[in-house]
């Protein structure tokens, strides 16, 4: 998560002198009344400074993110087609008229120049055409969700033409990385690595921005981010197994050229560039990877930041290592090393020109005092380790916590109900599933598929599956797919094998499908996202930028309004922009609102007692924790069973779970969710009110030189650095 520097100064004029309020702006008393100006332009500038960076970026975030993602749909997805001319140019014609949009048709003269495509990665798939059957080729390395878009725009159109249809993962995922999370998750946290340190770092220490001190740290701490990474995913986790000079490689590479060009943006941007960097880093360049989905299935922009992006040239070059034996990892580095060398010339072509311009600048600005909320730490090697402290235990926290929790996923006492004709028909066949899936699902045996579709609408069970009867002679699975694709996307898979397995045709019933707006399930956890940062962002930012808003007399209206705020906003967002959810805007706006302020609430707690370092338990129980607990991007039965525990207390899962609610079922768990984050809420309030009684909340910034800044009086203008110049 990013870090933000918003407007501060050593002594913010917050408070006046009684002089100074009393004085009358006349023309004798010139100085005065400026002063009096200044103060309240900084006054209006930091409360301006405490709601805007939040909101830049929260909306940023949930608006690109859902704007990417929310409806993939194939656009021009590389297909290449191989078999006689006859052949290969009618299957053509009959993919191309079927969705002409869809898919980029490549006719081949040979089944093993089709492969060699896929393995390379040129093509999504190919198809191979021969005596009367088709063979479909895919690489689930290069992309789970490729494959399977896939295949689904392969195999009807080979069905159709009468065709046996054959399918064959040409490079499938290691059974360590089942889900291929791997590379994506360190593809992040390497950008993450790269961007957040120079915010911190203009902010707190700018003396080590000085471009020769800069470009050794900058490596050093490349190497450390590469040696830390390979750690957790390497010999720790076991996710990646092998090729360990090739990915610290990537790794150092990929954070020096990110932190190369993030100094740049920083150069001419300031603090803003903080925001620059996660646009293009985090908020395009994350979709644009191909890493979580492919980039044909997105708007047509996507694909062409994939050409040039880091997040890409770095996602796809430890997949080419990982899993393809190098191949094709060569030009992404290329665009690693390009951007790096860039962005260092013009660094330095930035710092000739302003020398030049103002060869006797002042420092730059110091506007952060202390990371920990108390004053500036007298020792530099104190100072310097909390400043890498914060980004280390962020990389650490995301690849431990989250990858942990998604790298494996499988079934662990998933709920299915078996419905029989009897009780005891029921319960003879879970006994027999049970000895060939014994630890997968958790069975309970019915005699009616009344009430075992009542169960899976009302999430009891993931699913159920009803055998076949006198009066059905087909066996029926029933789904719940607004519940969480994923568990769908299991029992789907293993029904129809345990089906197969007995010779029975099985019919599929889903009692809750996902709009055609969010078919993939995307907006509930963006959305959801977005309440959670929203929350914890106005606490951060707001102590940083205005101090002076800290009391709970001042925090708690400050809060309300902005809870009520930007709900509404993020729903605007989500309906209106993106088109990602259909209306439900009463109900969203209130619950949103709830979850917006109990978060804050929460936050308020360790801002107090640790300031800005805050943000590393908050996230860490929020979002790190919160994400995979909340079940909205794999089912909590796919994971360790720590996350059902956290899915009941947490208010990541309370959210995700009350918009869920809200837009596929009626509304009908609301009220739980909102006891959940009220609880966190009124909990974290009383925790704050008694901390303040203890120790009142300051409300003036704490100076450089570490004492208490007692209010200013009016002064000079400051001369400011252009070159680290903070707005």
């Amino acid at each position: 998560m990013s870090h933000i520097s918003p407007t501060s100064s050593d002594h913010p004029p917050d408070t006046v002198s009684a002089a100074d309020s009393e004085a009358p702006e006349t023309e004798g008393q010139g100085p005065d009344a400026a002063a009096l100006k200044r103060a309240k332009a900084e006054k209006i500038g930091r409360y301006v400074a405490m709601f805007l960076m939040p909101l830049l970026m929260v909306s940023m975030l949930v608006g690109g993110y859902l704007a990417a993602m929310h409806a993939p749909t194939p656009h021009n997805m590389p297909i290449a087609v191989s078999g006689t001319a006859q052949q290969a140019g009618s299957f053509a014609d009959s993919m191309e008229s079927a969705n002409p949009d869809a898919v980029d048709i490549r006719l081949v003269d040979s089944e093993e120049e089709a492969r060699q495509l896929v393995l390379d990665r040129e093509v999504s798939g190919a198809v191979s055409l021969a005596d009367g059957g088709a063979t479909v080729y895919t690489a689930g390395a290069a992309g789970a969700s490729q494959s399977s878009t896939v295949t689904a725009l392969l195999a009807p159109q080979v069905l159709a033409q009468g065709l046996t249809l054959t399918t064959e993962d040409l490079a499938p995922l290691p059974n360590s990385d089942m889900a291929g999370l791997g590379a994506m998750f360190m593809t992040t946290a390497l950008m993450l690595a790269g961007y957040m340190p120079l915010s911190l770092v203009l902010s707190n220490s700018p003396e080590l921005l000085r471009f020769r001190r800069f470009v050794p740290l900058l490596a050093g701490w490349a190497a450390l981010i590469a040696a830390l990474v390979w750690t957790v995913v390497g010999p720790i986790m076991g996710v990646v197994q092998g090729h360990t000079a090739a990915v610290l490689g990537i790794c150092w590479l990929s954070v020096f050229a990110v932190g190369s060009v993030q100094l740049f943006l920083t150069r001419i941007l300031g603090p803003m560039a903080v925001l620059a960097g996660m646009l293009f880093l985090m908020v395009l360049g994350v979709p644009a990877s191909n890493m979580s989905m492919s980039v044909h299935t997105m708007p047509g922009l996507y694909p062409i930041l994939h050409g040039f992006l880091p997040a890409a040239a770095t996602g796809e070059s430890l997949r080419s290592v990982l899993y393809f034996e190098g191949v094709g990892a060569g030009s992404h580095l290329m665009v690693l090393v390009i951007g790096a060398v860039a962005a260092l010339l013009l660094t330095l072509g930035i710092d000739a020109l302003k020398r030049r311009r103002k060869p006797n600048a002042a420092p730059p600005e110091i506007n952060v005092a202390s990371l920990h909320g108390g004053p500036r730490p007298k020792s530099r090697t104190w100072r310097y380790v909390t400043l890498g402290f914060f980004p280390l235990a962020m990389v650490s926290m995301m690849l431990t916590m989250m990858l942990g929790a998604m790298y494996q996923p499988t079934p662990r006492d998933m709920p299915v109900a078996i419905v029989g004709a009897s009780t005891e028909q029921a319960e003879q066949a879970v006994a027999g599933l049970d000895e060939n899936m014994s630890g997968l699902f958790e069975l309970t045996a019915l005699d009616s598929a009344d009430e075992a579709r009542e169960q899976v609408g009302e999430r009891t069970v993931v699913a159920a599956y009803v055998l076949p009867s006198a009066e059905n002679p087909t066996a029926t699975l029933l789904t719940n797919q607004a519940a969480g694709m994923s568990a769908q996307q299991v029992v789907n898979r293993v029904f129809a094998q345990v089906s197969a397995g007995q010779q029975m045709e099985l019919v599929t019933e889903d009692v809750a499908p996902l709009a055609s707006e969010d078919s993939m399930g995307m907006a509930t956890m963006y959305l959801a996202m977005g309440w959670i940062m929203a929350g914890f962002m106005i606490i951060v930012v707001g102590a940083t930028a205005q101090p002076a808003s800290r009391p709970l007399r001042k925090l708690l209206p400050i809060v309300a309004a902005w809870a009520v705020g930007f709900s509404a906003l993020l729903w605007v967002i989500a309906d209106v922009f993106v088109g990602a959810i259909d209306g439900h805007f009463w109900q969203l706006w209130a619950v949103g609102a709830v979850a917006i302020f109990c978060v804050a609430m929460f936050t308020a707690v360790f801002e107090r007692l640790i300031g800005m370092l805050a943000i590393l338990p908050v996230i860490g129980i929020l979002m790190f924790l919160g994400i995979p607990a909340s079940g909205a991007a794999m089912s909590i039965y796919m994971e360790p069973e720590f996350f059902r525990l956290l899915h009941e207390v947490l208010p990541m899962p309370a959210a995700v779970e009350s918009i869920r609610s809200i837009l596929y079922f009626g509304g009908d768990t609301v009220w739980s969710h909102l006891l959940t984050l009220g609880i966190w809420g009124a909990v974290s309030l009383a925790v704050v009110a008694v901390i303040d009684r203890i120790k009142p909340p300051r409300t003036e910034s704490w100076p450089v030189d570490g004492t208490p800044a007692a209010p200013a009086a009016p002064a000079a203008d400051k001369v400011e650095d252009k070159e680290l110049v903070t707005v």
